[in-house]
Parts: structure tokens; sequence; C-alpha cells
């Protein structure tokens, strides 16, 4: 089956959650240490992770969670077009020119825009609506992710040539059930590789990153996880969306970040992040043979409640990239879907769509 175009699954007018994976060519060694070699490419976990964190302080899309693996990159997206139509003209033309400086240092580092190439963007219209559209376009994310690193390592193997493998994958998450399902897949991902046997001694995932920071918590503020994850206090995860959406305690609108580490404090599960922490922690048990664990009872409503069956459940984390192709969820919001784009694969009766199959 031929490959969509990009436009006809994302479209940066629309806010829509994906799972995009990124693969190094030829499954070559990203991160970590080569077998072959022993060379070790571990650092340059490092430069992804903090990739994300400037690209999430620039782009009007909200990183959900994301895992760095030896050879490919997982990331849950958001595209927020609602908040970058919040943002002055100056916001943008000064975001714009954060990814693409007029200038640089003559260590290669940017030089800061300046008002006069802030006003030189803002006057011509026309080239500022685009540079607007493309801050929510999670393809000009992947492309400015993808091309850094790309660049970086080129120069540290002193080679050329391409570095990662064609066009990254995309899927549309058009539910809380499949949305629950690929955060725990990918926050997961080192415990199924066998590179971790718990999230929190999963390296950069983002799951690990919330659970570094929850030391830090004020006492103050430990019976609201809520108001914990908006704060401006949580050093390793505060670039991420908080977990909890609340909509009674949440603001109306697009919840705008005054930080300018990420794009909005918008959560994206309807449980807090304690809950979702122990539902990784009893599903990572069940994925991994050698463990042994039962099911904390309070989990149950919470799977009950979006609507997964608990019997299938593990089994629809460990083969989330493979049972679910372009998009994931329930046959009615996939039916939706194929309406939206004229899709009709998406209807198909042989489809694997549900999260509850056995």
């Amino acid at each position: 089956m031929p490959r969509k175009p990009r436009y006809e699954v994302a479209d940066p007018a629309q806010v829509q959650v994906f799972h995009a994976v990124q693969r190094c060519v030829r499954r070559a060694f990203l991160c970590g240490e080569d077998p072959l070699t022993g060379r070790s490419f571990e650092h340059r976990r490092q430069w992804i992770r903090d990739r994300l964190e400037f690209m999430a302080s620039v782009f009007g899309i909200d990183c959900l969670t994301y895992s760095v693996m030896s050879n490919h990159l997982h990331l849950v997206l958001r595209s927020r077009p609602d908040v970058v139509a919040a943002w002055s003209d100056q916001e943008v033309a000064g975001r714009w020119l954060r990814l693409f400086p007029a200038r640089r240092r003559p260590d290669g580092s940017a030089e800061p825009p300046t008002e006069a190439d802030i006003a030189a963007l803002v006057n011509h219209p026309e080239v500022l609506a685009e540079r607007r559209r493309r801050l929510s376009d999670v393809s000009w994310w992947m492309r400015c992710v993808a091309e850094f690193i790309a660049r970086r390592a080129n120069r540290e193997d002193e080679c050329t040539g391409r570095f990662w493998e064609g066009r990254y994958r995309l899927q549309n998450l058009l539910d809380e059930a499949s949305l629950l399902a690929c955060a725990a897949y990918v926050d997961l991902n080192p415990v199924r590789a066998a590179i971790a046997e718990t999230p929190e001694s999963s390296p950069y995932t983002g799951a690990k990153d919330r659970i570094d920071d929850l030391p830090q918590q004020p006492s103050r503020l430990r019976p609201s996880m809520h108001e914990w994850e908006r704060s401006r206090r949580r050093r390793h995860s505060g670039w991420m969306s908080p977990v909890e959406i609340n909509e009674a305690k949440d603001p109306v609108g697009p919840c705008v970040e005054k930080s300018g580490r990420r794009a909005s404090s918008k959560g994206f599960l309807g449980i807090s992040l304690v809950r979702y922490l122990e539902l990784l922690d009893w599903t990572g048990r069940q994925l991994r043979s050698d463990k042994l664990g039962s099911i904390p009872k309070h989990l149950a409503p919470i799977l009950s409640r979006i609507g997964v069956d608990t019997r299938g459940w593990c089994d629809v984390v460990r083969r989330f990239g493979r049972v679910f192709k372009r998009a994931a969820g329930t046959p009615e919001s996939l039916a939706r879907e194929a309406v939206r784009c004229g899709q009709h694969w998406m209807c198909a009766p042989d489809n694997p769509l549900g999260l509850c199959s056995d």
C-alpha cells in the first residue's frame, strides 16, 4: 500500500495527537555501544534529549512523552495551532529566528535575534503566516530534530550521507484509550528491550524524567499533583506536557504556558501522574517473564473508565507498533477519522481496531 502524503495525515491547523518513530539508516547505532566495533555512542542520547527540550520551547507542539533507544526514537506529540494563534507576530518571529538564526557566533552557536531581525519578518505578513503555520506542524518538528542530530553525528564520525532511515513513521492517536496505550508503550520501551528493569531505571524516557522530579515536590503541593505538574520547579520534566488533564481546574482556552519551556500547560490523560506511574509499573511487570506481579485493585477502575479491557491491555502495549499502522483508536473514532480524510480502509471489517482484542 502506498504511503500517504504527510499533509493528509497531519494537519497543522488542527489539534491532533501522534506517535512518531524515527530510525537510523540500516538500524545502525544512534546511541549505546556498538557490539561490532565496541565504540560507545551513549552521549548522543543527551544530544537528543537536549534538542527535544529546545524544540518544546520553540514550537506550538506539546511533547507528551518520549524514549531514546539505541537505534531509534519514539515521540508522542500533540500539535497546538490554538496556542500558536494566541502568540503575537513578534513572538512568532522571535521563535522562528531561534530555530533558523540570521547570524551565528564563531563557535557555531546562534546569535539572539535583534529587533531589526524580528521587524524584518513581521513586516512580511505572508511569510510570517507561513512561519506561524510551520510552528504547529509535526513534520517541521521532526525535520528540525532529525537534521540537527544527523549533522552533529556526521561531524563526529567525520563522514557524510544519510543518517536516518527514510522518512519517519507517524500514527494518529484518536482517543484516550489509544493515547494511554501508546504512552505506556513508549515509556516501557527500555523495559521491553531488557535494558532496564523498571520505569525509574529507564534512562532518557518521559517517565524517568517525571520520576526524577518527584523528590523535589514541595510538601505544600503534595496533596495536589495537578498543581505540581504545572509549576516551574520541575527541572527534568517541566518541558513536557503534564499528565493529568482536568477541565474543572484548567483554564478555558489553549492554556498557553508562561514559563517558555513548553507550548501549554494542558494535560493529556484523565488520570493523575501517580496513577499513570503505578500503571506503568504494573504493566512492566507483566511484560517481563521473569517478574511476578498482580494488578492492584485501584488500577482496574482506571482501565475500565476509559474503556480498556484489562485482559488485552498488556498485549496491546507489547504489540502497539505492529497492531496499529496509520491510526490507533476505537472503531467509532477510526470511523470518524475515515470520514474526515476519505480513507475507507479504516472502516474495513478485518482491520484490528479494538484495544480489547485477546
